[in-house]
């Protein structure tokens, strides 16, 4: 178990955010080379329309806790001709996540050892946005906003500073951003970051947010390349004239 937590430690900083209008979740894409395409970087997943997950960790457990939690949601739609609950879906992938060394004659072979990942999922249903930590002992968690990864403690500490009950969407975007841009070690774009939000919609409920999307509330964060061009050419106008004027 102690190496699970490690390899969580060492993963992306991942964070979710809830507010009243649905969750927002937003991870680092660490590149480790020029050539790698961030576009292949997957660690956003969506279980079903209405809930997605996030991950820090080693990215195939996590493939194989999202296909368990897949398989859950749909026979539960097929058996209750109903959308599963996210409290429901959380449960079972904590349940798969507590099966390691275990072994009976008649079930299918089991892992022999804790999964390697932690997971934020996020969803909305009869009981609004909800937000989740799932941790490789199998304990889960709801939370109105977290974080995990390797820089969970600097980003847990703003989101407490900044998280508040009355957060629309949009700002919990910039929020997500903020708090990304604190604990990367790259500069913060559109390549090496990833939102996603979740709504109380049936046909929109989950949504990966396009690359002008992201571009735009990247914006928001920060002033654009523009507006710090012309705010430092005004501030070298007077430098300038009062240089002219003293020789």
């Amino acid at each position: 178990m102690e190496y699970a937590i490690e390899a969580i430690k060492l993963g992306s900083t991942t964070v979710g955010v809830q507010t009243s209008q649905g969750v927002v979740l937003g991870v680092e894409k660490r590149t480790q080379s020029v050539l790698l395409e961030s576009s292949s970087i997957e660690k956003i997943m969506e279980i079903d329309n209405h809930i997605a997950c996030a991950m820090s960790g080693l990215v195939a457990d996590a493939r194989t806790m999202v296909d368990h939690a897949r398989v859950t949601a749909q026979n539960h739609q097929f058996t209750y001709d109903e959308a599963i609950k996210v409290d429901s879906v959380t449960q079972a992938v904590c349940d798969l996540a507590l099966r390691f060394g275990e072994s009976t004659a008649d079930d299918e072979p089991l892992m022999s050892r804790p999964f390697g990942v932690a997971l934020l999922i996020a969803g909305c249903d009869e009981n609004g946005p909800q937000l989740y930590h799932a941790d490789p002992s199998g304990t889960f968690v709801r939370y109105t906003a977290k974080a995990i990864g390797s820089g969970s403690e600097g980003a847990q500490q703003e989101l407490e500073n900044s998280w508040h009950k009355s957060l629309t969407l949009e700002e919990a975007q910039v929020l997500v951003l903020k708090v990304l841009k604190q604990v990367m070690e790259e500069k913060l774009d559109f390549n090496n970051v990833q939102l996603c939000q979740v709504v109380p919609d049936a046909k929109r409920g989950y949504k990966i947010l396009s690359e002008s999307e992201l571009k735009a509330a990247i914006e928001r964060l920060t002033p654009s390349e523009t507006d710090l061009a012309l705010q430092q050419g005004s501030q070298a106008a007077p430098a300038a004239a009062a240089a002219g004027s003293s020789s």
